[in-house]
């Protein structure tokens, strides 16, 4: 019974970011200054880079590896978070959550040689075999 009557606490925590954010919005809808863009002119509608003329597109073209690094960071990243929380109770898991750990990290071990395997990790200049009748000579060479 003494940890229910500690949950008070939560609730209240739950009321008073809700005013605040109450308040926060209210005041700005209230003291906000509102502008007819239409009025100003274009200048209203273009984004502000600082003062300069935004020119050309503002969409990038990443490569492919950009992503799988990311992708590959965020796994590792909850590899690590699981882990070292892990690590932290290993005496109170015992086998079982040693097993546990043991299983997840095959699995994420698994999952990297399926991406090595995969070329997911070849990020130079692919080499290709040559074609032609040069090509021919060097292989019955």
């Amino acid at each position: 019974m003494e940890n229910i009557s500690n949950i008070w606490s939560l609730p209240l925590y739950a009321v008073a970011i809700g005013l605040l954010l109450a308040c926060m919005l209210g005041l700005s809808a209230i003291t906000g200054t509102r502008r007819d863009g239409r009025a100003m002119g274009r200048s209203l509608s273009m984004p502000f880079e600082s003062g300069i003329v935004p020119t050309g597109s503002a969409r990038l073209r990443l490569p492919v590896q950009y992503y799988l690094v990311a992708m590959f960071f965020v796994i590792f990243d909850v590899e690590t978070a699981i882990l070292v929380t892990w690590a932290t109770v290993v005496t109170e898991t015992g086998w079982i959550g040693y097993g546990a750990a043991l299983v997840f990290t095959v699995f994420l071990a698994m999952s990297l040689a399926y991406l090595w395997r995969a070329g997911a990790l070849d990020w130079g200049p692919r080499v290709r075999p040559r074609q032609g009748p040069d090509a021919r000579k060097d292989r019955a060479a």
